[in-house]
């Protein structure tokens, strides 16, 4: 067992922003009460209301195990990540030897939702008292946009938009952060749709980029204007690859641009390689 402070605190710190030091509360029933029919809304809401009048709350309880919270195959009522342990110990591979390597460059991640991955890149640099990069936290904070079929039917029929439990303000996640004693002026929030923000953003060089979009126009947003400004020996990783769209503006764009350095899984949805 390694028993270094920093290793200790790093640990926790993925358990805790995945919630799996503790069980599961259970999903309020209202959460998703958009996605029902009519009248099952209305029913669910109106119940949901009333005990809340006396102080109680219905709730669907949903078991996990301990491979569906290492493999991030669980979307946490509580918690700042849904990526699980597995994706998480990879962000500290990947950051810790661009420190170690002295790989020159910021963070950042494209797609945050409650922001617990962003989080965990600041705890890293905290750990290991790493003051002079940033780390860039990017996302809409509204969700995901409508897909546009007719010029990108990549992502025909995407949903995402309508998943009102993927819509995190940017005051939640700095409020997250704060809870963590991790918001200071390491930490960058880039706020708007990738295509508006990313481009003129004053990013310089990056070490580590994490693209965490879904769907084919927002990954293929990111990631032609973020992998020019990756320096040689960082990393790109890329969550959803499982997801066509996703994978096929990846496998796009590495190809496009000839990148032969080897893709490496994560996980069951996770990617990364290491740009030489």
């Amino acid at each position: 067992m390694n028993t270094k402070p920093e290793l200790l605190y790093l640990d926790l710190i993925k358990k805790a922003l995945s919630y799996a030091l503790w069980e599961d509360p259970g999903m309020p029933i209202e959460t998703f009460a958009y996605k029902k029919a009519f009248l099952t809304r209305i029913l669910t809401n109106a119940l949901s209301r009333t005990l809340r009048l006396f102080n109680y709350q219905a709730v669907r309880y949903f078991s996990h195990e301990d491979d569906q919270r290492k493999e991030g195959r669980s979307w946490p009522r509580y918690g700042e990540t849904m990526i699980g342990l597995k994706r998480l110990d990879n962000i500290q591979f990947c950051v810790e030897s661009v420190i170690q390597d002295n790989i020159e460059g910021d963070l950042i991640e494209a797609g945050v939702w409650r922001g617990g991955a962003a989080i965990f890149m600041q705890a890293i640099l905290a750990a290991h008292q790493v003051t002079n990069r940033r780390v860039i936290v990017a996302d809409s904070f509204e969700g995901l946009p409508k897909p546009n079929d007719k010029k990108y039917p990549q992502d025909k029929g995407d949903q995402h938009y309508v998943e009102k439990f993927l819509s995190v303000s940017k005051e939640e996640v700095e409020a997250n952060f704060k809870k963590y004693g991790l918001l200071d002026e390491q930490v960058v929030f880039l706020k708007g749709w990738f295509k508006d923000t990313i481009p003129t953003a004053p990013l310089d060089k990056l070490a580590v980029i994490r693209i965490d979009a879904d769907m084919y126009k927002s990954t293929n947003d990111a990631i032609i204007n973020l992998y020019p400004k990756l320096s040689k020996g960082g990393f790109c990783i890329v969550d959803d690859y499982i997801h066509t769209p996703c994978r096929q503006a990846i496998d796009e764009f590495r190809a496009k641009e000839k990148i032969t350095s080897p893709i490496t899984e994560i996980d069951w949805t996770g990617v990364f390689w290491q740009k030489e």
